[in-house]
């Protein structure tokens, strides 16, 4: 209950209205995150394994998620809540701000990533695996119209923490639900080996 009364305090117009919200505005939304930091960093790059950073991972897709927590149809204890305050303007400005800013990157298990970019860059023929840079792009920058986040470096940890999400049924991806096909297709070692690899990515 506290975090969702000190998040509204910095939030300005929370009620949602009928109309589209205009284009995010990275300064509104720098004035809107700085609860948001306390967990994904003062810069958008989290220090936490299990916090994903949002530097860079591109405005339309994090608006999405915001508001996929505040609907409910993704579940996070922490981020429910946080999102229930917001507004359709709140989401795109804090889309447009993390954006903004520059993921510093990672650096990859030297043991794991090599293995990870032969399936990052060519999949796996043999169990029906896409190229996961088909959507994420050749240099992990993601596809900002398609709404494919950015993956350079995300946290590992982070990265297989979603993949089993998505084998599992916990999270979705909307109508066509491509990654829960693909992440039931993985073995516990290709999702080490390819997060190892996107969180060296620059």
């Amino acid at each position: 209950m506290k975090r969702v009364w000190i998040l509204a305090t910095f939030i300005s117009g929370t009620i949602v209205g009928s109309a589209a919200p205009a284009a995010g505005d990275a300064q509104a939304g720098a004035a809107k995150a700085v609860v948001c930091q306390a967990c994904h960093g003062a810069n958008g790059n989290s220090v936490n394994p299990e916090w994903p950073s949002l530097a860079g991972l591109g405005a339309d897709y994090l608006a999405e998620q915001l508001k996929a927590f505040k609907d409910g149809k993704r579940n996070n204890p922490v981020m429910m809540p946080n999102a229930a305050a917001l507004s359709a303007q709140d989401m795109a400005d804090l889309g447009a701000y993390f954006d903004s800013l520059v993921n510093t990157g990672l650096e990859a298990d030297p043991s794991y990533w090599k293995a990870g970019e032969k399936l990052y860059r060519g999949g796996d023929k043999a169990r029906g695996i896409p190229a996961c840079m088909a959507c994420h792009g050749p240099t992990g920058h993601g596809n900002e119209a398609a709404k494919f986040p950015a993956l350079r470096g995300q946290h590992s940890v982070y990265v297989v923490k979603q993949l089993n999400d998505y084998a599992s049924g916990a999270r979705t991806t909307g109508p066509n639900d491509i990654m829960q096909t693909i992440a039931k297709r993985l073995t516990a070692e290709q999702m080490r080996d390819v997060a190892s690899y996107v969180q060296g990515m620059r």
